[in-house]
């Protein structure tokens, strides 16, 4: 049996600024104790506001690490995501969220990590060495990511091309990417909208992809890409 270890938080000493903006956030006993809360709260409401349909769950991996990988058309959408996945994980659900946008400053990096439990990634802008923690907070602490690889929000509806983000994130490695469509949310909450409708929504999953004989390069990283958005493609029926 492995022996317990007492370690410092890898966050330990940062100012608050820096921990929220840190790759290696580690959540505290509040921190928890809110998750908890958010979660269920927003369960209800995707239940009661928009009747979630979920089809394809048995189609997640039985523990963690991975990565679910969809559509993007709405602030909605990470909710839902989360959403599907058991309580015992919401410590390690880390939505990828766009550093221009959801931490550009205390208050807005304050709710995307209090609620959502986000990391930040600079869009355009994210080096070798901010992917490499991010892959070994994947593979070295069983954590799930929630990503777009489309990059931003669809202003039509419409899936765009998938960017290769993914790819140095799983290549060559056993971490799995979970195909996923979400219908229904560009109409209960486009970009345009400041306040959602109650539209229903509904989840598909697909089977996972596994990617580690793809080869860790820009070659590996746009077939990856390429598989990915095929698998969520083939969702959308």
């Amino acid at each position: 049996m492995e022996r317990w270890q007492l370690r410092p938080a890898a966050d330990l000493g940062l100012s608050l600024r820096q921990q929220l903006l840190s790759l290696r956030r580690e959540c505290g006993l509040l921190g928890t104790a809110g998750h908890l809360l958010w979660q269920a709260t927003v369960r209800a409401y995707l239940a009661a506001f928009h009747r979630l349909a979920v089809e394809g769950r048995a189609g997640l991996p039985a523990e963690p690490p991975f990565v679910i990988v969809a559509n993007h058309t709405s602030h909605l959408d990470a909710l839902v995501l989360a959403s599907v996945l058991p309580l015992r994980w919401r410590d390690r659900i880390f939505p990828i969220a766009a550093a221009d946008t959801f931490f550009t400053g205390l208050p807005q990096a304050g709710f995307a990590v209090a609620a959502l439990n986000a990391l930040p990634l600079r869009r355009r802008r994210a080096g070798a060495e901010h992917l490499a923690q991010l892959r070994l907070r994947l593979t070295q602490e069983g954590a799930i990511f929630i990503l777009f690889p489309e990059g931003t929000r669809s202003r039509t509806g419409a899936m765009a091309d998938f960017r290769a983000g993914l790819g140095p994130l799983v290549a060559g490695s056993p971490v799995p990417a979970v195909p996923c469509h979400i219908e229904g949310a560009f109409a209960a909450l486009p970009p345009h909208r400041p306040r959602p409708r109650p539209r229903r929504l509904r989840l598909r999953i697909g089977p996972p992809l596994g990617f580690a004989a793809t080869a860790n390069d820009k070659v590996g990283w746009a077939e990856i890409a390429a598989r990915t958005q095929a698998a969520v493609e083939a969702l959308d029926r």
